[in-house]
């Protein structure tokens, strides 16, 4: 699906298989990958746009390598078939969780650069990313939801949101976080959650936002 053959499947294997199956895990290739993947789409917007900011290109890149991004290519992908996750993951009744999905296809494309190097890593991740590139708009703000509830609460005149986390739940390797978002001029409060505090923060802008507008 991706247009590589791997010379060494053990790389391939250890990129499926998810901290809670065992110690030869995917985590360093995660992190790997996930530089890769950033290096591609960062000279692939360059060269496509030259013409925007440094700030417009940070947007761009940030939505096609953030976590909704790359669970969109895992679901194409098929990924959750052929993990191999821990009993505890292996029977949540919800499916593969998200950030898990997202982690294996960033450990996949570092297991390619490590395979065949950074061409090869480059075009798997061009076809992986194919819809997500015909859909890309550069004229649009391409903004993450916490800049643009900043953006409104300024344009307003408001008190810029108030970001807290009410609660961590989860062994430490793979915690949960609950985030609530506080506008005391609106009168507002919204909730979001994520595997990490970032992520709830930004769930918790958008549902703000969605308040906000309804």
């Amino acid at each position: 699906m991706l247009g590589y053959r791997f010379n060494r499947r053990s790389l391939l294997l250890q990129a499926l298989t998810h901290r809670s199956f065992g110690a030869a895990n995917n985590e360093q290739l995660e992190f790997l990958g996930d530089s890769v993947l950033n290096c591609v789409i960062a000279s692939l917007l360059c060269k496509e746009f030259p013409m925007l900011s440094e700030g417009q290109l940070t947007r761009l890149r940030a939505n096609l390598v953030r976590e909704e991004a790359l669970v969109r290519v895992g679901l194409r992908m098929k990924l959750g078939a052929h993990l191999q996750l821990g009993q505890v993951e292996a029977r949540q009744q919800a499916g593969v969780r998200p950030s898990i999905v997202a982690d294996s296809v960033e450990a996949i494309f570092g297991a390619i650069f490590e395979d065949g190097g950074y061409d090869a890593a480059k075009d798997a991740i061009l076809l992986a990313y194919d819809d997500e590139l015909n859909a890309l708009d550069p004229s649009e703000s391409g903004k993450d939801a916490k800049t643009q509830l900043q953006e409104l609460a300024q344009s307003r005149r408001l008190d810029l949101p108030d970001y807290r986390v009410v609660a961590i739940t989860g062994a430490a390797h793979e915690q949960n976080f609950e985030v609530t978002c506080q506008m005391s001029a609106l009168g507002l409060s919204a909730h979001g959650t994520g595997t990490s505090r970032q992520r709830a923060e930004q769930a918790a802008a958008a549902s703000m936002l969605a308040l906000i507008r309804e």
